[in-house]
């Protein structure tokens, strides 16, 4: 990929002459596919690249949190609501290995969670949609996870070594989320009312074109995809992945026995992939800068939870503090 990138002249790409003795040595440490640890030299460019990229996929899983907790108290029984809440759980767990991944690059997890709660910081667009069904919580394990997935099994190769430990897991928990949603569509388009096989149709339709947004724009459009991918942070374009994830759901979406809110989707023989129609981006560019459905929903609600659960950090603290302070003693 990096010969393939300095070949045809991509900006921002340095050649090896152009880099320095330890850039070089660096480098082709990547094309060798050695793994790059904490304690490694590093360009600080790189650093920074991985801070930017691993808090804001934190803050996603953080975040995500949001949308399913709005239905565990309406979940319509208690097996729903123990896998609602067990998928919750996960996801929490997945941002804390992922905070612990940032924080082995020197990131202070305190400041970048602030700059999330500034405004400052992103996370996905995705979780600025309100859930506003009960097929919502499939639909959410079905296509937002299951995007997820597509994005982060690629990540379990990245080169940076904490990150890459970090994605074994949380790949294999968001694999099990992704089949328990679409096991909830499923039942309820097999066993439902028509009522609620239209609200399954709903959900869909509400969440399809926000879950191809995930994977970004075009890598020609992203200004640091060029240098992710020369570097192994990323492993394949934005479009790649995309495509991949259109050609494995497609299939799932024709046994649920729904369709997909885009009338240009159609397999193409001669590609040997699912044509499909163009992308809105202008809102996901709205939703970025936040003027999404639930930005300021979302935000408030994370700085509220800070706020009123500093009480409790300070009184572990101060208990750990004493009890330091017997042992010493």
């Amino acid at each position: 990929m990096y010969a393939q990138l300095v070949e045809t002249g991509t900006k921002g790409v340095k050649s090896l002459e152009e880099m320095s003795p330890e850039e070089r040595a660096f480098q082709q440490k990547i094309d060798n596919e050695i793994k790059i640890e904490a304690k490694n030299w590093m360009p600080e460019a790189y650093r920074q690249t991985l801070i930017r990229q691993i808090s804001q996929h934190a803050h996603s899983e953080i975040v995500g949190m949001l949308p399913e907790g709005n239905w565990v108290t309406r979940a319509p029984t208690l097996k729903r609501k123990l896998q609602l809440m067990a998928k919750i759980q996960d996801e929490a767990g997945h941002g804390l290995y992922l905070y612990s991944a940032m924080e082995t690059l020197g990131a202070d997890r305190d400041e970048e969670i602030s700059k999330l709660h500034a405004g400052k910081a992103k996370y996905s667009s995705i979780f600025n949609y309100p859930t506003l069904n009960w097929a919502d919580m499939g639909a959410v394990g079905w296509l937002v996870d299951g995007a997820a997935i597509v994005n982060q099994v690629v990540l379990q190769r990245t080169s940076y070594g904490p990150y890459s430990r970090a994605m074994i897991r949380i790949c294999k928990e968001e694999s099990f989320h992704q089949r328990q949603g679409y096991e909830l569509l499923l039942t309820l388009m097999r066993k439902g009312n028509q009522a609620q096989k239209d609200m399954v149709q709903d959900a869909i339709n509400r969440l399809w074109w926000p879950a191809l947004m995930m994977f970004g724009p075009s890598d020609e459009h992203s200004p640091n995809s060029a240098q992710s991918l020369a570097w192994k942070i990323k492993r394949q374009s934005n479009d790649e992945l995309r495509q991949r994830f259109i050609d494995q759901t497609v299939p799932q979406l024709e046994l649920l026995g729904c369709t997909a809110p885009d009338p240009e989707l159609k397999w193409n023989e001669a590609r040997g992939h699912y044509d499909f129609g163009a992308i809105q981006w202008e809102e996901f560019y709205e939703v970025l800068k936040g003027n999404g459905p639930c930005n300021a929903e979302r935000l408030a609600t994370r700085r509220n939870a800070i706020e009123g659960g500093a009480w409790v950090r300070e009184a572990a603290v101060a208990h750990a503090r004493k009890k330091q302070q017997r042992v010493a003693a």
